[in-house]
C-alpha cells in the first residue's frame, strides 16, 4: 500500500487509508504482535547504504518504530525487516536519509519462521562495536596530529571522516537499552559534531590554500595507508559476524567512503611527491570535507 506523499513520516502512521487502523507506534503492542507472530517480513532496496555508519543511522531511524528485527546486506544494498503495522510505514521513516529506500516485497511471517536475528550473540557484537569505535578514534588522532604537521588539508579531513566513523558508532554503543528518544538526542548530538569538524576541514582546506602551505607528500602517503590498514583491521575484526543482523551485518565489507578517502589522500600526497604541486592535496582535502558535511547532514535529519 503506498504511502500519502504528504506524511513526513514522523508520526509513525504510515498513512493509512481510512478504512484500516492505524498501528500504534509504543513497544507493547509490538510485543504482543510477536508473541502471535501478526509480524511482516519485508524487503528494502536501499541504493545508497554502503557501510556500518549507514547501518546504525537506519538503525536510529527506526528506533522507535515497531521493528522485532533486523538483517543488513551491503553488499546487495538490501535491508530485511520482521515488523508489525504496514510497510509503508517503514519506507516513509527510511526516505528521509537521504540513501534511496524502495519496498521491494513484503509478507506475513507465520508462526513456523524464525525471527532474523534469533541468533545473535549482543555481548559479542558489542565488544567488536567497542573495538570498531577504538580504531576510528586512535586513527582520528594520529591522522589529525600527522596532517597539522605535515601541513596536509587531506590527512586533516581524512581524520574528519574518521571521527565520523567514530561518532555513529559511539552512538550505537551509548543507544543499547535505551529509550528512542535518547538515541535520537544522541545521533543529533554527533550529527552537530560532524557538522563542526566537516566545516573546520573546509576552513583549514581555504587557510592551506590562501596561505599557499606545501604539504609533505611522503607523509600523507605513509599516514593514509596506515589508515587503510586500520579499515582492514575493522573488516577482519567484524568477518565472523558477517551473517548478523543486530549492528554488525553491514560491517563485513569496507567502508566504501572510508576506502575512497583513504586511497584518495594516498593517490594525493604521491601526485605532491610527482608534481610538487600542493593541488592535490587541496583538492582531496575538499572533497573529503564535504563527503564528512553530507554525513553530518544526514543524520541532523532525523526525527
Amino acid at each position: 500500500m503506498a504511502a500519502d506523499p504528504h506524511c513526513s513520516g514522523a508520526c509513525a502512521c504510515g498513512a493509512k487509508p481510512a478504512n484500516q487502523p492505524v498501528q500504534p507506534a509504543a513497544y507493547a503492542p509490538l510485543g504482543e504482535q510477536v508473541q502471535s507472530r501478526s509480524l511482516f517480513r519485508s524487503l528494502f532496496h536501499i541504493p545508497g547504504m554502503d557501510c556500518a555508519a549507514e547501518e546504525q543511522m537506519i538503525r536510529l531511524r527506526l528506533a522507535d518504530a515497531p521493528v522485532a528485527a533486523y538483517a543488513f546486506d551491503l553488499p546487495g544494498r538490501a535491508l530485511t525487516l520482521d515488523h508489525g503495522g504496514d510497510a509503508g510505514a517503514i519506507l516513509e521513516r527510511l526516505l528521509p536519509l537521504g540513501y534511496g529506500a524502495e519496498l521491494v516485497e513484503s509478507r506475513p511471517l507465520d508462526a513456523t519462521t524464525a525471527l532474523l536475528n534469533a541468533n545473535l550473540d549482543p555481548a559479542s557484537e558489542q565488544r567488536v562495536l567497542i573495538w570498531l569505535l577504538a580504531i576510528n578514534a586512535t586513527l582520528f588522532v594520529i591522522e589529525l596530529s600527522a596532517g597539522w604537521w605535515a601541513h596536509s588539508a587531506g590527512l586533516i579531513a581524512d581524520a574528519m571522516d574518521m571521527f565520523a566513523d567514530a561518532a555513529v558508532y559511539a552512538v550505537a554503543l551509548y543507544a543499547v537499552d535505551r529509550a528512542a528518544r535518547h538515541k535520537l538526542t544522541a545521533a543529533r548530538l554527533s550529527g552537530g559534531l560532524q557538522m563542526l569538524l566537516a566545516f573546520g576541514a573546509l576552513a583549514e582546506t581555504a587557510r592551506h590554500m590562501l596561505t599557499g602551505a606545501a604539504p609533505a607528500g611522503v607523509a600523507m602517503v605513509g599516514i593514509a595507508t596506515l589508515a587503510l590498514a586500520a579499515n582492514i583491521a575493522c573488516l577482519l575484526l567484524i568477518y565472523r559476524h558477517r551473517h548478523a543482523g543486530v549492528h554488525m551485518r553491514a560491517s563485513y565489507i569496507f567502508s566504501a567512503n572510508d576506502v575512497l578517502a583513504n586511497l584518495g589522500v594516498i593517490a594525493a600526497g604521491l601526485l605532491v611527491s610527482w608534481t610538487a604541486s600542493p593541488w592535490p592535496d587541496w583538492i582531496i582535502g575538499t572533497l573529503i570535507g564535504l563527503l564528512v558535511l553530507s554525513g553530518a547532514l544526514r543524520i541532523l535529519r532525523l526525527r
